[in-house]
C-alpha cells in the first residue's frame, strides 16, 4: 500500500506558474507509474501526465509543452511544474500511483487560474 499527500494548489493569474508535489508514504522506486489527473467541476477525471519507473512520460495534448511531471526517487515525490497557465486548468489535481496491480489516489490539491 501506499499513501499519497499532494500540496502546492492555489490561485494564480493565467499566465502563471504553480508547481504541485505529491509525497509518498514509501519508496517510490518500486511503484511502476505515478501520476497527475485533474477534474473539473461537471467533468470527467482526466489524465494530466504521468511517469514510469523506467523514466518514460506521457502529457495530455492539453498540456504540453507547458507541464513537466518529474520524480524525486530520495525523496519519495512526484511533481507537476505547470507554466502558463490558463483558466480551463482549473480543477482538483489528483496524484495517482500504480503498485503492482492497485491504483492509489491521493485527496487532491485545487487549482485556480483566474484573473
Amino acid at each position: 500500500q501506499v499513501q499519497l499527500v499532494e500540496s502546492g494548489g492555489g490561485l494564480v493569474q493565467p499566465g502563471g506558474s504553480l508547481r504541485l508535489s505529491c509525497a509518498a508514504s514509501r519508496s517510490i522506486i518500486s511503484i511502476n507509474v505515478m501520476g497527475w489527473y485533474r477534474q473539473a467541476p461537471g467533468k470527467r477525471r482526466e489524465l494530466v501526465a504521468t511517469t514510469t519507473s523506467g523514466g518514460t512520460t506521457i502529457y495530455a495534448d492539453s498540456v504540453k509543452g507547458r507541464f513537466t511531471i518529474s520524480r524525486d526517487n530520495a525523496k519519495n515525490t512526484v511533481y507537476l511544474q505547470m507554466n502558463s497557465l490558463k483558466p480551463e486548468d482549473t480543477a482538483v489535481y489528483y496524484c495517482h500511483a500504480v503498485l503492482v496491480l492497485d491504483g492509489y489516489w491521493g485527496q487532491g490539491t485545487q487549482v485556480t487560474v483566474s484573473s
